[in-house]
């Protein structure tokens, strides 16, 4: 399973709708309205990185509203019980 973290710039004037739309796309499992520099945060899983290049730029760019887009690509997830204990060495 690939995971990828997609930062969207979109149009202010459509944010809302561009997210749904993007939301509805398979492959896209969550769309995140966020402050700062970016607009919106998708995260994407698919199984290879064909599937990736056809949900990121097959799609995702062509959704109105999407001004630009910048992919990264996870190579590790950890749960948040896995961060827990990461922290938590030598504090017995």
């Amino acid at each position: 399973m690939i995971t990828a973290i997609v930062f969207i710039e979109a149009e202010v004037s459509s944010i809302s709708e561009t997210a749904e739309q993007i939301a509805e796309i398979p492959g896209v499992s969550e769309v995140y309205s966020v402050t700062g520099d970016l607009d919106l945060i998708a995260m994407v899983r698919v199984r290879s990185h064909e599937d990736l290049a056809k949900v990121v730029p097959d799609r995702i760019n062509k959704v109105p509203g999407v001004l630009s887009t910048q992919t990264q690509i996870a190579f590790r997830a950890l749960s948040k019980h896995d961060l827990e204990d990461a922290f938590s060495i030598g504090l017995d």
